[in-house]
């Protein structure tokens, strides 16, 4: 006599079929899940933490206008050159300033100084 077991199968026939279909649609509607936690002694607020949770698609987290990715150089190598180029750049104009406010030097001075 077998006794039925009252937990779902984990490999049921068509779970992976509705977990993938679950998938898709959270991936392609997105949801949001949004909190705030706030710690208060006698009306004096201590503490608030808000916590944003967004899953969607790359796409549709474009079309909801939610790119900080691309502007982040840790994850795009895009930004990632553009904050190189715009660091060379201040540094360029910084040697610049510094080589206007130091006194000409001819170069045999200079060769004369070194040891």
């Amino acid at each position: 006599m077998s006794v039925p077991s009252r937990l779902p199968e984990p490999y049921a026939q068509g779970g992976g079929a509705n977990l993938a279909d679950i998938l898709e649609r959270v991936l392609d509607k997105g949801i949001v899940i949004a909190g705030d936690i706030r710690i208060n002694l006698l009306d004096i607020e201590l503490l608030t933490v808000k916590l944003r949770l967004v899953v969607a698609s790359v796409d549709k987290a474009k079309e909801m206008g939610i790119d900080w990715w691309e502007d982040d150089p840790g994850l795009s190598t895009r930004a990632r050159r553009d904050e190189l180029a715009r660091e060379n750049a201040e540094l360029r104009a910084r040697l610049a300033r510094l080589e206007e406010l130091a006194p000409a030097r001819a170069p045999q001075d200079v060769r004369e100084e070194s040891p």
